[in-house]
């Protein structure tokens, strides 16, 4: 298959050459965690995520720059009548993320995350997936390399969202592009579609994928044609933080199908990567099991705007400091098992 030049191919080679996880660093944290006074694997999956952290940064399990990535995009698809709100939302919420209103502005102050949100041209809606690709190849790739800054200012701990009406449209379209099946087995409520919204949601996923279906065997083609502006700038953000070794916490559905497409293309390129949360929407967790993730919560969410990568970044704080801040036996004076 023959794809149409370029822009591309910058994320080829970088999907080709991903560094790997410090072995040493997690040696040094299994060394520590026996001598920690609790029972070996008592604190169950936290001690896995200490590991997990020390794999990615190269050093002893810390969070100290924690930030949560919000992309908001719009969708032609929304044409279609796919979503009960209009496409002006996106924009508004972005001013409620500014303006400190949201969910997610509330969870992060809990957790103490620091919080940007990057507007794409929410003027500019992509082409309407049913009718044309999303987006031509230089600006999907644009769109990847834009989102690969949002590490730029330095974080050692990065939580993916979005928003963006007509989203969840466009995240069915690249299940079903990637895993088959029928429509109807990608496409949830979203924002609360039902009735006649729910049955024009179905039928525009399966028209976007039987018109673009000669081209899905590429994942980034699948993804300029199917996906919209914050699915690739996600894209792009996971993949800047796996080249720099930082530790990713992808949110629900759609910052999902951002990962499943990096993830066809190298099922390798997520191992830095943890599942927050499984939402409410119906798809999510057969999604994360064929990109082979365990959620760390499920709540019966299904807001986005990276509300469940912002809770999990609690649980992996205190992972970190759990490792950290407990004394071993012989510090603390307590006898050991062998003792």
């Amino acid at each position: 298959m023959v794809t149409s030049g370029l822009p591309f191919d910058d994320f080829r080679n970088l999907l080709k050459n991903l560094p790997g996880p410090d072995e040493a660093a997690v040696a040094a944290v299994r060394e520590r965690d026996a001598q920690l006074t609790k029972p070996a694997g008592s604190l169950g999956r936290l001690e896995e995520i200490a590991e997990w952290l020390a794999a990615w940064t190269g050093r002893a399990p810390a969070v100290t720059r924690p930030l949560v990535a919000v992309f908001a995009g719009n969708h032609g698809v929304v044409n279609q009548g796919v979503a009960p709100y209009p496409q002006s939302v996106t924009a508004q919420m972005v001013a409620n993320f500014a303006a400190g209103g949201a969910a997610v502005n509330q969870i992060c102050i809990a957790n103490d995350l620091g919080l940007k949100v990057f507007d794409l041209a929410l003027d500019y809606p992509t082409s309407d997936i049913t009718q044309d690709a999303a987006m031509d190849e230089k600006t999907c790739a644009a769109t990847m390399a834009f989102g690969m800054e949002a590490i730029a200012g330095g974080t050692d701990l990065l939580c993916i969202g979005e928003m963006g009406i007509g989203n969840t449209t466009v995240a069915a379209a690249i299940f079903h592009g990637l895993y088959g099946g029928d429509a109807a087995e990608w496409v949830g409520p979203g924002t609360g579609s039902a009735g006649e919204v729910l049955t024009c949601k179905i039928d525009a996923v399966a028209r976007a994928v039987e018109l673009h279906r000669p081209h899905l065997g590429d994942p980034l083609e699948l993804l300029r044609r199917l996906g919209g502006r914050e699915v690739a700038a996600m894209a792009g953000a996971i993949l800047a933080a796996r080249a720099e070794r930082i530790p990713v916490i992808i949110d629900g559905y759609v910052a999902t199908a951002a990962a499943a497409v990096l993830h066809a293309a190298n099922p390798a390129v997520l191992d830095h990567c943890l599942a927050g949360h499984v939402s409410a929407e119906p798809a999510h967790a057969k999604a994360l099991a064929r990109i082979g993730k365990e959620p760390l919560l499920s709540l019966g969410m299904r807001l986005g705007e990276g509300s469940g990568a912002a809770l999990a970044a609690g649980i992996v704080k205190a992972a970190a400091l759990c490792h950290s801040g407990m004394a071993t036996f012989v510090e603390a004076g307590v006898s050991d098992k062998d003792e």
